[in-house]
């Protein structure tokens, strides 16, 4: 039977998380998937560890040169063949029922471009865990947690006032993905940025509100590291008054206004302030940067 489902897997080197991960690739049901982990790092003793797998559900691929996180996520989406992609993170975990649940948002939604399934936070000893932000998506900007069929300009708004989505959960149309790389320009919001573009292109979003995914929160990650030293707001606030001026010229309003005022993201800055107090160094740039994400003010978009 041909895979329905490539559970793609950019991998850049804590091997320990890698293959806890895979485990839990490996214990889905069914026989409609493949996992492909494609190694942009050069950790020794991980294509042997592989070839010993001998599993014919497994592939491994390494990068013959660093393609950097961005372009690993692109070199993932052009190697999946199967009509539906999953681009998981190497220290996620799915849970056992986590396909099960995608094909039953799939058989209710056929024509769903991507599925987000409830997912719990784990640290990073794999305790459940609970953060602002994450306590802020599930209760503040989320939808009812109820199954749903999402799309236009409303799910647009709604991910720009603040993103409740757990990327390396979500299942994706192939085709569509494909059609939409992820942005170079981009770090960290590269994901959003993609979501973005298949809304503009009619794009639906199903949901399945029964937990199948373990999302892995680090104290210290990139997306940590670029917060304190204020990158990641530089590049978010550029995102989101560049998504604010296409979003008015196609005629969505509401969710330009959002982009252009990112609610969550401005106050998101703010909370970081007494851990940059605390930890970046240099302090002054770090503040600067985050304060200007916070106060700024933002130009209006042609038609906002």
């Amino acid at each position: 039977m041909s895979a329905r489902f490539d559970v793609m897997m950019p991998y850049y080197g804590d091997v320990p998380l890698m293959k806890a991960a895979v485990a839990s690739v490996r214990a889905q049901d069914g026989d409609d998937w493949r996992l492909t982990v494609v190694d942009d790092g050069r950790e020794t003793g991980v294509p042997e560890w592989f070839a010993a797998l001998g599993d014919p559900r497994v592939r491994y691929l390494r990068n013959p040169r660093n393609l950097g996180v961005t372009g690993n996520f692109n070199r993932c989406v052009e190697l999946a063949e199967a009509p539906y992609t999953v681009l998981m993170g190497s220290d996620d975990l799915m849970l056992p029922g986590y396909l099960r649940t995608v094909r039953r948002a799939l058989a209710r939604a056929p024509r769903a471009t991507m599925v987000q399934p409830g997912v719990q936070v784990i640290d990073g000893s794999g305790r459940p865990t609970g953060t602002l932000v994450d306590a802020a998506k599930k209760r503040v900007y989320a939808p009812s947690p109820n199954a749903a069929l999402l799309h236009g300009e409303d799910l647009a708004v709604s991910l720009l006032r603040g993103n409740w989505l757990y990327f390396p959960s979500l299942c994706w149309r192939t085709d569509d993905l494909r059609r939409h790389p992820f942005r170079a320009d981009l770090g960290v919001i590269q994901d959003l940025a993609v979501v973005l573009e298949l809304l503009l292109a009619g794009g639906t979003l199903a949901t399945e509100p029964e937990v199948c995914f373990q999302y892995r929160r680090h104290a210290v990650s990139e997306s940590s590291a670029q917060a304190l030293s204020g990158a990641r707001f530089d590049e978010a606030r550029r995102f989101f008054l560049d998504a604010a001026a296409r979003l008015a010229a196609h005629g969505w309003p509401r969710a330009a206004r959002a982009a252009r005022h990112h609610w969550s993201s401005r106050l998101h800055a703010l909370t970081l302030l007494p851990t940059a107090a605390a930890h970046a160094r240099p302090l002054r740039p770090a503040a600067a940067s985050l304060l200007r994400h916070a106060f700024a003010p933002r130009r209006v978009p042609e038609g906002g």
